[in-house]
Formats: C-alpha cells, sequence, structure tokens
C-alpha cells in the first residue's frame, strides 16, 4: 500500500516534497543554523544540498510506502518545516519534524507527527519511532504528548553534526507499537 503524496489535518497540508521546493526549504529551515542545531543532518550551506535532499526523498517515495513530506499551512500555504517516514524495513520507520523559527510553539510539531502516527496505522505498520537529543526538551514533549513512549532498551549514540561537540551524542528514543489486530 502506498501513502497518499497529500494529507491535510485541520491546519497543515503535508505533501511530497518537489523540486520547486529547494529554493524555499533552504532558505525558511534547512539553513538555519537555530533551526537544525539538534538535527542528525547536516545543515544545508547551499540550495544544492536541498536539492540532494530532494533526490533522495523521490528515490524514499519509490522505494517505499512513503517518504518525506513538505509542512505547508492550509490556510495560506507557507511552507512551515517537514516532516515524513523513514522505513528501515517493512513494518518500521522512523519519524521526525523540523519547522521554520517562525512556526515553533505554535502546535504545528504536534499536529504534524498525529499525521505521521495516524499514516502509520493506515499504512499497518508494526513501529513507528524517533530520536531526539538529550537536551532536546521541547521535541521530547512533542513525542509524548503523540502517544509515544521511551524506549529503555535503546543505548546508542548519535553525532549531530551542527553541535559544536564533534562527538556521538546520547539521545532519547521514543516510539509508537502497534497493536496488528487494530491496524488491519
Amino acid at each position: 500500500m502506498k501513502a497518499p503524496i497529500q494529507l491535510e489535518t485541520d491546519r497543515l497540508r503535508l505533501t511530497a516534497p518537489t523540486a520547486a521546493d529547494a529554493g524555499e526549504m533552504f532558505a525558511r529551515y534547512a539553513s538555519d543554523p537555530d533551526v537544525t542545531r539538534y538535527m542528525a543532518w547536516p545543515r544545508h550551506r547551499s540550495v544544492i544540498d536541498t536539492q540532494e535532499f530532494l533526490a533522495f526523498s523521490d528515490a524514499e517515495w519509490q522505494r517505499w510506502p512513503a517518504g518525506p513530506y513538505v509542512i505547508r499551512g492550509r490556510s495560506d500555504g507557507r511552507l512551515l518545516g517537514s516532516t515524513g517516514l523513514a522505513f528501515e524495513r517493512a513494518g518500521e520507520a522512523s519519524t521526525g519534524y523540523v519547522l521554520a523559527k517562525d512556526a515553533w510553539g505554535l502546535g504545528y510539531a504536534t499536529e504534524a507527527l498525529h499525521a505521521m502516527v495516524d499514516l502509520a496505522r493506515r499504512l499497518h505498520m508494526a513501529r513507528l519511532y524517533a530520536i531526539c537529543h538529550h537536551e532536546h526538551r521541547a521535541s521530547a514533549h512533542v513525542l509524548e504528548k503523540c502517544g509515544f513512549t521511551r524506549d529503555a532498551s535503546w543505548s546508542r549514540l548519535v553525532r549531530f553534526p551542527n553541535l559544536a561537540v564533534d562527538a556521538p551524542q546520547p539521545v532519547l528514543c521514543y516510539e509508537r507499537v502497534f497493536d496488528a489486530a487494530a491496524t488491519h
């Protein structure tokens, strides 16, 4: 089963990104040092980096049931950030979100993450998880609000290329495990 390339929530429109989104993605969030601070991917230095991400996104959508989504406001179409599902194997994916600074604190991350949880259910996934830097309490709070619980067995370190510390960092792993009977 393939995910729809567009999803809507009360305030958001999530769509598979296209090449036309590159400049706006770069300017709104992918090049912002504050926004990318706790991302596990390097801040984009040029729009070419964003175009490379879009090529990766296209490949993910071809290979898996879903991939990245850009987040836009439903009322004005303004690009707010991105989210999506990153599959590791059938039935299991990670998720996350990144928002432009002027979209912080308005509930958009929670709304987008709820959309990813709903999509995971519709795709009959067994597990959806997300990681966040151990100091990023705002992100952990969003995950908890969306029904994710801490996976206490997780003990990996992750390199965060946009932090001044160039060493792997502790991360928190949160997960949603879906009842297989309830998803069918």
